[in-house]
């Protein structure tokens, strides 16, 4: 199921393709998508059915070969440490790029037949619908001061870079690793009632290695959406939603919290940097001079209570050129600019540096393409990545569940800052299943 304006599309899947991390390139994202009635932008799918996608962040190193950096230590780290799993990964520089530890598919195109719009509720009634059932284990990274100093060191890092002149701002994260056991649709209706989320999204499948797999995103952002022109005739619109500056609510008042992040220099030259990038990006698929910044800050609430969280947001539109092709949508402008930095494939190289691992759906994008041609892509942040095993009741047992936090590093940020940013955005899966730490 997918979230989208006025509702949630579900249905009974039909098809499911998949294009390995390894192998997505532009023809190849081309032809999945081609494979499942997906083509040009703004045109009539070729199935006449809702087709839910889902593109992994490393999926951008098909797009952009340069964008993959040679790993180097970081501080505080060695080869052959382990990571906030307490899983062995080799860490050197042979190795070219963060470590490859969950296999994730590089894209997965999932057919629904027989799609209808349901209200959210309808949708969480259906989510719960048989167990409600889900046990989420300690979370490791909360508690261990190891897991701080190394994602501190690595904004110590990003910090040198930017006053090096190599990058003005990096998104940097890291990873939040559970155990799981039972039923993950609970899961993700639990996400849905604590996020309140805009851009949700539920995908369930089988890798092509047998292995079961869950993203259950709770994703407040829009990375793209395309909108039919309203008269029925010519070319519409596509839009981004960039997100950069967040605060929690807590106990303060929400609207001394929403002032302070309206004032805030640092988040304000944060957004208005990401603002430009996706403007440039855009500018590679759209008409000459159609790109426009329909909003240059606003600030928005998402979820509630404990989980509340404000935001600080900018809306980007352009019209597509005639005959542009998604494939070539995603090459152009995937992964999002809020999610990576700027310069874009800097940033992106640092990351791959820095990280403790490949991201997998973390900061890539689940969306819906409606048979109308119309679309509506996530950022898929505030996500639950689960990989374990099914048992014969569809449970899932012996399972890992992954929760990538992350924060956007520019001059003026602190190391200490930052992890407290990070720890924010945990508040949405703490909501979910009760306090870990």
């Amino acid at each position: 199921m997918a979230w989208v304006a006025g509702g949630v599309v579900v249905g009974r899947v039909g098809k499911v393709v998949q294009v390995a991390a390894s192998a997505a390139g532009v023809a190849e994202v081309d032809a999945a998508l081609g494979a499942c009635g997906v083509g040009e932008v703004g045109a009539r799918s070729t199935r006449g059915a809702a087709v839910i996608v889902s593109v992994g962040y490393d999926a951008g190193r098909g797009f952009e070969a340069a964008a993959v950096a040679e790993r180097s230590p970081v501080a505080g780290a060695r080869a052959g440490a382990a990571n906030s799993d307490g899983c062995a990964v080799e860490q050197s520089a042979s190795l070219g790029g963060a470590p490859d530890d969950r296999g994730w598919p590089g894209m997965v195109c999932v057919v629904l037949e027989e799609w209808r719009l349901v209200s959210v509720e309808e949708a969480c009634e259906m989510l719960r619908r048989g167990s409600t059932q889900f046990c989420v284990g300690e979370i490791p990274a909360l508690r261990d001061d190891v897991a701080r100093r190394r994602f501190e060191a690595g904004v110590a890092r990003v910090l040198e870079y930017i006053r090096a002149g190599d990058v003005y701002q990096v998104n940097l994260a890291h990873r939040l690793s559970a155990s799981f056991e039972g039923e993950p649709r609970a899961l993700m209706a639990a996400l849905v009632r604590a996020g309140l989320p805009r851009h949700g999204a539920y995908v369930e499948f089988t890798d092509d290695a047998g292995r079961p797999r869950v993203i259950a995103s709770a994703s407040p952002e829009l990375f793209l959406e395309y909108e039919p022109a309203s008269c029925g005739g010519g070319v519409g619109t596509l839009r981004t939603r960039p997100m950069k500056g967040t605060r929690g609510t807590g106990s303060a008042s929400e609207s001394a919290v929403a002032r302070e992040l309206a004032g805030s220099a640092k988040d304000r030259a944060e957004l208005a940097m990401i603002v430009d990038l996706m403007r440039n990006d855009l500018g590679r698929v759209c008409e000459l001079g159609s790109v426009r910044v329909e909003s240059a800050h606003a600030i928005e609430k998402h979820g509630e209570g404990g989980a509340g969280l404000l935001q600080a947001t900018a809306t980007v539109a352009g019209t597509p050129r005639a005959g542009l092709r998604w494939s070539e949508v995603f090459a152009a402008m995937f992964p999002g600019g809020s999610v990576t930095g700027a310069p874009k494939i800097r940033a992106m190289q640092i990351i791959d540096e820095l990280e403790e691992a490949r991201r997998g759906p973390y900061c890539g994008s689940v969306g819906v393409f409606l048979p109308d041609g119309s679309a509506m892509c996530n950022i898929a942040i505030r996500t639950a990545c689960i990989t374990g095993e099914r048992d014969h009741a569809g449970m899932m047992r012996n399972a890992t569940m992954d929760w990538w936090v992350g924060a956007g590093i520019v001059a003026d940020s602190t190391p200490e800052g930052e992890w407290a940013e990070t720890l924010a955005k945990a508040a949405v899966l703490r909501a979910a299943i009760g306090s870990v730490t």
